[in-house]
């Protein structure tokens, strides 16, 4: 199954280079590009991609605003493609708020090419670009400095048993599946199907809205060691 992409960028090289890079790969199209969000918006109405690889950074509308349109589509609108945003910076004020968007993940700019195909790829599955270094160091740092937390989700954690509680608080503190399984005793399937209950029940997309999630549900203090 072809996997449809759309490129939004403002710098046209970068357009470019990564739809080259893209349709080198059998299982990959690009559909579309667009030089600012609002257009990006245009765009991807019209050609329905799966995953639309979004600048954080550009004029007219910015890729926060984008995404938000996209994820968030209007009555009449179905079409809801998997964002993955792209950034200059390993830092930026617009990830946590992407993330809080409903975008799946991002990922720099100059990452080596097998990630961008391997980050399309990852995100075309339905799953979180969002790795537990990423989670450790960025997703806490900017979980500090916002409100404290919501009484609506806070209410919602009740819905999770025990151990699917523990499960969540080990994603938002960074670990793989791997280590959930190791620290928790468990098979690392288990551990997945304890995931998907999680993001079932709390009516979350994937992985990364769960960490946000858990931050703001108070389950998880900023800053709080692993």
């Amino acid at each position: 199954m072809t996997t449809r992409v759309i490129i939004v960028d403002d710098q046209a090289m970068v357009r470019a280079g990564f739809a080259a890079l893209l349709a080198t790969q059998s299982d990959i199209d690009v559909v579309g590009e667009a030089p600012d969000g609002k257009q990006g918006v245009e765009v991807s109405r019209s050609t329905h991609p799966d995953v639309v690889l979004m600048d954080v950074r550009m004029p007219e509308m910015d890729g926060l605003e984008a995404a938000r349109q996209l994820l968030s589509p209007p009555p009449g609108v179905v079409h809801r493609p998997k964002v993955l945003m792209l950034t200059t910076f390993d830092v930026d004020d617009y990830v946590y708020e992407a993330l809080r968007a409903g975008a799946s993940g991002f990922l720099l700019k100059d990452a080596p090419p097998a990630d961008l195909i391997s980050a399309v790829r990852i995100v075309a599955r339905g799953e979180a670009l969002l790795a537990p270094s990423v989670t450790r160091r960025l997703i806490a740092d900017f979980a500090r400095q916002r409100p404290a937390p919501r009484r609506d989700p806070a209410l919602r954690l009740q819905g999770l048993t025990p151990r699917e509680t523990e499960v969540l608080e080990l994603i938002a503190r960074g670990l793989s599946n791997a280590e959930i399984a190791s620290s928790l005793v468990l098979a690392e399937q288990t551990v997945k199907s304890h995931i998907g209950r999680v993001l079932a029940k709390l009516g979350l997309r994937d992985r990364a809205q769960a960490v946000i999630f858990a931050y703001e549900s108070g389950l998880v203090a900023p800053g709080s060691a692993p």
